[in-house]
């Protein structure tokens, strides 16, 4: 869970150091087995260079990307993000890494065209609520630059000891649950 995410929208009273706020998380039930940074979970996330996009041939929605990684061969990558453009840089999760919150990316087909990876949004890791589009980065940085070296990359993960749901998490700092939509 990104302590930066937190306090900007879900607890947004909540103050004091990663460690003073695992303390509190402890003291409620919810213990904190470790304090990672952020950074260190985007370390396999690395800067991709669009060269080339396509319209995907089995669906309206989807566009085939060629993506320089820095690595001998361009990778494929299929995306549903409409504002991907050739020549742009944004966040690169190949096949094989973790995200943040823990959800390991597979190289897999999406109707029919393989895809190697995929671009990433603000949202997915965990660097705003931003879902709507791909993160663009700015500038010219060189593919396969891991992201923490290209951006800034604030915030921390609490792993926590046993189960715990963000909407204990927020209960627990005195935050507000967001009503989840009926049916949800």
């Amino acid at each position: 869970m990104n302590l930066s995410l937190l306090r900007r929208h879900l607890v947004p009273s909540l103050a004091g150091t990663p460690e003073e706020i695992a303390a509190r998380l402890s003291g409620r039930d919810l213990p904190v087995a470790r304090i990672v940074p952020l950074a260190e979970l985007l370390r396999g996330v690395v800067v991709g260079r669009v060269d080339a996009v396509a319209q995907h041939p089995n669906a309206d929605r989807l566009k085939v990307c060629t993506v320089s990684d820095g690595g001998e061969a361009p990778l494929q990558i299929v995306t549903g993000a409409s504002n991907v453009s050739p020549g742009a840089f944004y966040p690169l999760i190949r096949s094989g890494t973790t995200l943040p919150n823990g959800t390991k990316i597979k190289k897999g087909k999406l109707r029919g065209e393989v895809s190697e990876g995929m671009l990433g949004s603000a949202d997915e890791l965990e660097l705003g609520t931003d879902h709507a589009g791909l993160l663009r980065l700015p500038g010219e940085p060189a593919p396969g630059t891991p992201l923490p070296d290209v951006m800034d990359t604030p915030g921390v993960v609490f792993v926590f000891e046993g189960a715990a749901t963000e909407d204990d998490v927020v209960r627990a700092l005195g935050g507000t649950v967001p009503e989840k939509p009926a049916g949800a």
